[in-house]
């Protein structure tokens, strides 16, 4: 399929490239010409305009950090009005569920179908192909995203418009979550004179073991927070599942409480770091008395 890639970024680029690596014909374009420059060495054809990137393509993926830039980038910047009627739009990005429902309202009236698919898995999933993708939209437009979605993950159609952002969204919470008290935890070791690792060992098969204890944990004890998901991007995400919580008419007092714990460690220097990180923001806070 011929393909058109927007936003290549730490997942943007693994992403594009398995897409090269599949057999699509992949158009990429970036704000920042230089990070898309780095996939034509895998056969893609880099766009410094984006109407450009996106006037054949049968599909165009979106992977831009939040849904304010998708917007500017299809109606500001031009990118609906350049694609041909009857293409697909996959938002791949993390944004709002009333986001992704306005976006699919107004490219429908430019003949362009929509999907929203964010993803969860990190960096690694991206590069490994191991994704699991939250698809929300029409049944018929899933089945037709299905060449670009094996390249890249396991995809579910969750349910309309903006029900993969509400599963994302609820992804990000259980993680957000859990990353926390994995933190708490093995900094409670830490700080009692056990070693972490041996209590990650001890865990292992038990009632609190988890993808998130094995892999952020390991990021922990190493001391090893160079991104691969970012402090913001998760704070990004704690926040929308907070509005929609509100929007719910319910209460998310714990998903609040890491809102508060992410909060601080972007405004103490940690916006950069992996969120793992939100490890540190918890060594450096001092004792309740």
């Amino acid at each position: 399929m011929k393909v058109a890639v927007l936003g290549i970024g730490l997942m943007g680029f693994p992403m594009a490239r398995r897409l090269c690596e599949a057999g699509h014909t992949v158009h990429a374009w970036n704000r920042s010409p230089e990070k898309a420059q780095r996939l034509a060495v895998f056969g893609a054809q880099v766009h410094h305009q984006l109407a450009q990137a996106v006037a054949s393509a049968e599909v165009v993926v979106s992977l831009l950090e939040h849904g304010d830039a998708v917007a500017d980038v299809l109606f500001e910047q031009g990118a609906a009005a350049a694609m041909r009627p009857g293409a697909l739009m996959i938002d791949m990005a993390s944004i709002r569920p009333e986001q992704a429902r306005d976006h699919a309202a107004r490219l429908a009236r430019f003949g362009v179908a929509h999907l929203d698919a964010p993803v969860s898995g990190g960096t690694i999933g991206a590069d490994q192909g191991t994704l699991a993708i939250m698809a929300g939209g029409q049944a018929a437009d899933f089945e037709r995203a299905q060449p670009v979605f094996a390249a890249l993950g396991r995809a579910t159609l969750v349910g309309g418009h903006g029900a993969g952002q509400l599963a994302k969204l609820a992804n990000q919470m259980i993680v957000g979550v859990t990353i926390g008290a994995v933190a708490e935890a093995l900094l409670l070791c830490e700080k009692s004179g056990v070693d972490p690792a041996k209590v990650m060992q001890a865990l292992a098969g038990g009632a609190a073991d988890s993808r998130i204890l094995r892999m952020h944990g390991q990021r922990m004890i190493d001391r090893d927070f160079e991104a691969r998901a970012r402090m913001t991007v998760q704070l990004k995400d704690l926040r929308n599942a907070l509005a929609s919580a509100r929007d719910a008419g319910m209460a998310a007092p714990i998903a609040g409480l890491l809102e508060q714990l992410f909060s601080e460690g972007v405004a103490n220097g940690l916006a950069g770091h992996d969120h793992s990180a939100v490890f540190l923001t918890l060594e450096q806070r001092k004792p309740v008395a």
